[in-house]
């Protein structure tokens, strides 16, 4: 997953989250944990790409989360777009208790 910070670049929002779901079930799964993980009464400003699962974009204005299937992410490259931004990955851990 990456993040980038653009708010020295736009005024649209501060944070961009890319990450990729493997297929449409993957994707919605992304998707719903987003959904399961915000704040009681929490809920984004919009929300794109349900219908199709391959570029899910979910808007909370001054964060904006994209989870798209791989050859979706290949083709916009957002983290080529916005190269200017700085860039942060964060890698999943797996931790056994």
């Amino acid at each position: 997953m990456h993040i980038i910070d653009v708010r020295k670049l736009t005024n649209v929002t501060d944070y961009f989250v890319i990450c990729t779901g493997t297929s449409a079930n993957h994707v919605k799964t992304i998707h719903d944990a987003v959904n399961d993980g915000m704040l009681p009464g929490s809920k984004p400003w919009n929300v794109e790409g349900l219908d199709s699962m391959k570029w899910i974009l979910i808007d909370f204005v001054d964060t904006v989360i994209h989870i798209f299937q791989p050859e979706q992410r290949d083709f916009y490259s957002l983290e080529r777009l916005w190269a200017e931004g700085k860039l942060e990955m964060v890698e999943d851990q797996l931790t056994s208790d």
